[in-house]
C-alpha cells in the first residue's frame, strides 16, 4: 500500500513495486514548500476528481495513478473503505492534489498532523479541501465582474 514520507525537504508518496506497474509511475516526489493543504477525507470516493488519465481504476479494489481534471492533474493512490489523506499543492507542483489511503482515522490525523507541521507555507484557514477553480467564474472574476454580471455603482439621486 501507498506511503507518505518526509524526506529532508520533501514529500514521497512510496509506492509497492506492483502499484508502480499498475500505477505505471514510479514513487511520487514534491517539494515540502508545494504543500497547500492538508485534509483528511473520511470517504474515499470524494478525493476523485476528473478521469483516469494513467493507472488503474478497479471498482470496488482501488483507484491508482494521475487523474485530469480543468484544474490540472492529481495523484491518487485510494482504496474503498479507507480514508484518505489529501495534500492540495500549489500550481508550482506537478500535481494539484496528492490523496492516499490510510489504514484508520487515527493514521490519517497523526500523518496530517506531522505534514502540517512539517510544510512551511500550509494554508490552515479551513479543514475543508477548496474546490476547484470554474474557468468561466475564474475569467469573470479576473475581468473584475461578479458571477451576477458586472456591478453596478451605487448612486444615490436626490430629485
Amino acid at each position: 500500500m501507498a506511503r507518505m514520507l518526509v524526506k529532508g525537504d520533501d514529500l514521497v508518496v512510496r509506492l509497492a513495486w506492483w502499484e508502480k506497474a499498475a500505477g505505471r509511475h514510479r514513487d511520487v516526489r514534491v517539494p515540502l514548500a508545494a504543500v497547500r493543504r492538508v485534509t483528511v477525507e473520511p470517504d474515499w470516493w470524494r478525493a476523485l476528481r476528473g478521469t483516469q488519465e494513467h493507472g488503474r481504476c478497479i471498482p470496488g479494489v482501488l483507484c491508482l495513478g494521475s487523474r485530469r481534471h480543468q484544474g490540472g492533474t492529481d495523484f491518487v493512490a485510494v482504496r474503498p473503505g479507507r480514508p484518505v489523506v489529501c495534500l492540495e499543492l500549489w500550481p508550482s507542483a506537478p500535481f494539484r492534489l496528492l490523496a492516499v489511503s490510510v489504514r484508520d482515522d487515527a493514521e490519517g490525523r497523526d500523518l496530517a498532523g506531522r505534514l502540517q507541521r512539517s510544510a512551511p507555507e500550509v494554508d490552515a484557514s479551513t479543514r475543508w479541501r477548496q474546490p476547484l477553480p470554474v474557468p468561466e467564474e475564474t475569467d469573470r472574476r479576473s475581468a473584475g465582474m461578479s458571477l451576477l454580471g458586472p456591478a453596478e455603482p451605487h448612486e444615490t439621486r436626490r430629485t
